[in-house]
């Protein structure tokens, strides 16, 4: 590709002064960086060029454009930023350096240790976009050519990259309306990750590509003629639904009982229309034309999204038969749906203050102020992954005051957005003028009045047990930590020691080092680590997972059930290949400290280390190292479920198991005198962690009184260095 490319496209919107600045920052970073090649072999030029280009398909002006060719110049050329400023002026060389410190962040792997290292560079630059946009835009184009090219990296490289893009890179695209390099994000990312699955759904796309073909000229012919009888001007072209979307979409449908085959709205209409008046009158006569399908419409054009996405969506049921989705929107609209904020820039020169951009990027401001607020990186973290890149809901105060909550808010989320002390002190709330319990998921139009008692204790500790659903919002949930934060210090390592006694003695697990386990977590004291735990700070379940994963027993392995037996999961060590089956005596799981014993006719069995089997064995040479490997398999593992016998709570707990795609091998019942139940599960789990999930989300059952292992105990000394 050459700079003519890029030229010619910001021909049509920069002036010549403007153009001329981009010539010579192409100039510069071609001899800048003469020589070099990247890991593909191509000249390295190539690399800053296919980013100037996506910027200039988004509209983006001519500094940003101008930083993109110069973004590696500092760091790969020894060019310093002074020099950058003195050429071309100290907008280029501010966008220069802020995407040059954006490039030294380092982003964590799966290791659980390193994941607050991860949380520091997210929060650095979600940060740093919130003081210059234009620095994250081209980070945006950077990734998106990356991807692009990730075909020359190894393949663990290409699956931690892609992984990072589709949690980070494509929702912050999303969040910034940039549909895009969102879509393309979300595409490349799902062909390393999933690359089956990804070839089986575009084959299956290309084998009915002329049938859709067929059908969107059919619906273009019928909407142009009954336009026209009305004089509606309008563009209107077949939009096909991308890959990762259909694969979500497969999913959803999945779940249901339904293939392939029977998605019908593989792809969209989208109409063009001059103004608003235009879409609804649209909208009326698609209405008059097809039957509109029951809460199927969407009217983003006067409740717009948060990321500013504006449209009316419908879908319809075309000529009785097929379901149909129709997106109207004006062109504007369509620039803002494909650019976003970027947009902003197209409309930039010469005009006046642009208030709907203003508007578009207060969430941005909230970043600067949860900065300010979170103690901890990952709280952080966690606060933006689920407070602005998922979807929201609009509600109301009985006043009318519109919220937007995160999807899945509750009313508790509400009372805390609406104010801290509100939610302190709420005891009940109102939905449409009903009440209902405080985990109701808020759905858009809902009015929500809180109810409140000026002598309340405060929140209740069970708001942040994720498996009951209280507090879906990281705001939320650090308010109410903070709170118990500030309580008797005394209470709070009481309260710690108590949920992370009841987590290890609900996994069969005991803890020789408590004072190693609070360093391991860089805490100074055993107190002030159970305290963190007791106030909300540090999750019980989270403590153990990390543990158990840097202890000596080893790495918590990520696996799929696979078969019952599992030999091809245990390496024999110093032996090779044998045969290996999981002792039913102690049923190790994943994750538990483990040694194998050689039988004379049926290889190794493999015990836990504490199995009263191995500790009493006599002929200890017959005693073999083993380690868990990495192969998929099944572990078994015995679950004790104590409750009050109802009707449907078999029903309820083994729904919550399969959920979890876990498999329940037999249940058994022990019916006691006063009116509770022992219900034994023997489940097909792949590991400690999955384990731990799914006997959380058991105990949110209804009239679960508690959860746990059965088993002897793992005996686990925390490795602090680790």
């Amino acid at each position: 590709m050459s700079i003519e490319n890029v030229l010619e496209k910001v021909k049509l919107y920069l002036p010549p002064d403007k153009v001329k600045l981009i010539q010579e920052a192409y100039e510069f970073s071609r001899d800048s960086h003469q020589g070099q090649k990247r890991l593909s072999g191509e000249d390295y030029i190539e690399h800053p060029l296919q980013i100037a280009l996506t910027l200039a398909e988004l509209h983006l002006d001519a500094a940003s454009i101008s930083a993109a060719l110069l973004h590696d110049v500092s760091e790969n050329c020894g060019v310093a930023i002074i020099d950058i400023e003195t050429r071309f002026g100290a907008e280029v060389a501010r966008l220069v350096d802020g995407v040059t410190r954006l490039g030294k962040i380092a982003w964590a792997g799966e290791d659980i240790a390193r994941r607050e290292s991860q949380a520091k560079n997210l929060r650095k630059m979600l940060v740093a976009m919130a003081e210059d946009i234009r620095v994250v835009f081209i980070k945006l184009a950077d990734r998106l050519h990356n991807m692009q090219t990730l075909d020359v990296m190894p393949p663990q490289k290409q699956q931690s990259i892609a992984q990072e893009t589709l949690e980070i890179y494509a929702p912050l695209a999303h969040r910034l309306g940039i549909g895009e390099i969102k879509w393309q994000l979300e595409d490349l990312s799902f062909r390393y990750l999933e690359p089956e699955k990804y070839k089986q759904i575009a084959k299956l796309l290309a084998r009915r590509r002329i049938e859709r073909e067929d059908f969107i000229t059919q619906v273009v012919k019928t909407l142009k003629e009954d336009f026209a009888k009305t004089g509606l001007k309008a563009d209107i072209y077949g939009r096909p639904k991308h890959i990762y979307s259909i694969y979500q979409k497969m999913g959803k449908y999945e779940s249901v009982g339904k293939q392939f085959d029977d998605i019908h709205d593989l792809l969209a209409v989208r109409i063009l229309v001059d103004t608003v008046t235009d879409c609804y009158n649209a909208l009326g006569i698609i209405h008059t034309l097809w039957h509109p399908m029951p809460d199927e419409f969407d009217d983003y054009i006067a409740n717009p999204k948060p990321n500013g996405y504006q449209s009316l969506h419908t879908t319809v049921m075309f000529n009785g038969t097929t379901p149909l989705e129709l997106q109207i929107r004006t062109v504007e609209m369509h620039n803002f749906s494909e650019y976003g904020i970027a947009a902003h820039w197209r409309y930039k020169e010469g005009a006046k203050e642009d208030i709907r951009f203003e508007e578009r990027i207060s969430w941005l401001r909230q970043l600067i102020d949860w900065h300010r607020e979170f103690s901890g990186a990952e709280e952080f973290m966690e606060s933006v992954k689920t407070d602005i890149f998922n979807d929201q809901v609009f509600v109301y105060t009985p006043k009318g005051e519109i919220k937007d909550l995160p999807r899945g808010a509750t009313p508790l989320d509400f009372a805390y957005r609406v104010h801290t002390e509100l939610g302190h002190h709420c005891v009940g709330a109102k939905i449409n003028g009903k009440l209902m319990p405080l985990n109701y998921r808020l759905n858009n139009g809902d009015i929500v009045e809180i109810m409140t008692v000026k002598s309340g204790k405060g929140p209740s500790q069970d708001w942040l047990r994720r498996n009951l659903g209280y507090v879906n919002t990281s705001g939320a949930r650090e308010k109410i930590r903070q709170w118990f934060k500030k309580q008797n210090y005394q209470e709070n390592a009481d309260r710690g020691r108590e949920l992370l006694d009841k987590e290890l003695k609900r996994l069969g697990i005991k803890v020789q080092d408590r004072e190693g386990l609070a360093k391991l977590f860089k805490y100074e004291t055993t107190d002030d680590f159970l305290a963190a735990i007791g106030y909300g700070g540090l999750s019980a379940h989270t403590v153990v997972m990390r543990m158990v994963a840097q202890s000596d027993v080893g790495k918590i392995v990520s696996q799929v059930p696979q078969t019952k037996t599992a030999p091809s999961t245990i390496k024999v060590l110093g032996v090779g290949d044998m045969l290996t089956r999981l002792g039913e005596c102690c049923h190790p799981v994943s994750g538990d400290a483990i040694i194998g014993y050689i039988t004379r006719a049926r290889g190794v069995t493999v015990h836990k280390t504490d199995c009263p089997n191995v500790i009493h064995e006599r002929e200890k040479e017959r005693l073999i190292e083993v380690e868990w490997g990495n192969a998929e398999a099944v572990f078994a593992a015995k679950v004790q479920v104590e409750a009050w016998d109802r009707v449907g709570l078999v029903r309820d707990i083994t729904s919550v198991v399969a959920e979890e795609k876990v498999n329940i091998t037999s249940v058994s019942f022990n019916n006691r005198n006063d009116h509770t139940t022992l219900t034994m599960l023997n489940l097909e789990t792949s590991g400690l962690s999955q384990l731990s999930r799914i006997m959380e989300k058991v105990e949110g059952v209804r009239g679960v009184i508690g959860v746990s292992r059965v088993g002897d105990e793992a005996i686990i000394k925390p490795n602090p260095v680790a």
